[in-house]
């Protein structure tokens, strides 16, 4: 027997939901919003299962057990009063783009119905960050509108702009990286290989999903390149662009490595706190614009030189 949702650090954002949902002045509508690979799904899991009627121990109420009879069923997938949505795969077999207008408006016509168990009906749109913007208008006007005994988790990355209006329509839930204590024990719970440490960067899920090889090798090559500034050789820069192209999974590795070393400069450095904004918005910018992983790489490192001169 074990948690169904193991989560760490983020007790804080538990209890300010807890407040509000024991004192039956529930908002409908909660953004969840923080760093990639925090734990923002799993929470807004856990505070689904929790409206659904599971429950954890008095002092941990979503400490739910997975042998939790609620709690089994939303594990499955079965639960007639969950919805969950996320980029769905394409005829091909592989992953869309983006969460497709379609899909909000089968959460909102869930929306319409009746509680099938007599409760709550929740969903969860895992993220918004991947909504198009027709996507984003028709959850609008279920925020707009809400039913009577729903609550609507919205997970958010970050990476894109969302609607001021449905910001303006939600109850915030801000999530901050997690302490290097709380890495390690929930790395050692997922049994990530050692090497998730030091990609994780506060971010848990961020270190298992880098942990590839292609992952590794682009980290690596990152630290390299980064290492020989303000002047590296054409070898480096090369095996770069080349270990970022590898892989979606690469690109990001290669990402995440850049920003934590502008982020380390940025305290002192007007200039390097510039090029991290940019270079922050550059992932979703590259995925709105369709831009291929050596386009990416290549702005990337050419934004790192301005910084280096400086230092």
């Amino acid at each position: 027997m074990g948690i169904a949702w193991p989560l760490f650090g983020h007790r804080a954002a538990e209890m300010s939901f807890h407040a509000a949902a024991v004192s039956g002045k529930l908002h409908h509508g909660w953004l969840i919003e923080g760093p990639s690979g925090i734990g923002k799904a799993r929470l807004a899991q856990r505070l689904a299962a929790y409206m659904l009627g599971a429950r954890g121990p008095e002092d941990a109420p979503f400490d739910i057990s997975d042998d939790d009879p609620v709690a089994r069923i939303c594990l499955s997938g079965g639960h007639p009063d969950l919805r969950i949505v996320h980029r769905e795969l394409n005829d091909k077999g592989k992953l869309r783009q983006d969460i497709s207008v379609e899909q909000i408006r089968e959460l909102t016509h869930f929306f319409s119905l009746k509680p099938a168990q007599g409760g709550w009906r929740i969903g969860i749109i895992d993220a918004l960050d991947e909504l198009n913007r027709n996507g984003a208008n028709a959850l609008l006007k279920t925020l707009e509108e809400p039913p009577e005994h729903s609550v609507l988790f919205l997970v958010n990355h970050g990476t894109m702009p969302i609607l001021p209006t449905i910001r303006s329509r939600c109850r915030v839930l801000r999530l901050g990286r997690l302490s290097d204590d709380d890495v390690k024990a929930a790395l050692d719970l997922a049994d990530a290989p050692r090497e998730a440490v030091s990609l994780a960067k506060g971010r848990p899920g961020l270190g298992v999903r880098l942990s590839t090889p292609s992952g590794l090798a682009s980290a690596n090559a990152a630290r390299a390149l980064l290492r020989s500034l303000p002047k590296p050789n054409d070898a480096l820069v090369t095996d770069a662009m080349q270990s970022a192209s590898q892989d979606e999974t690469a690109l990001q590795a290669f990402l995440e490595e850049i920003l934590a070393w502008l982020a380390d400069r940025a305290e002192t450095d007007a200039h390097a706190a510039k090029v991290w904004l940019e270079t922050s918005r550059l992932s979703g910018q590259a995925r709105e614009l369709k831009m291929d992983a050596a386009q990416t790489a290549s702005k990337l490192i050419a934004g790192l030189y301005g910084v280096a001169r400086t230092h």
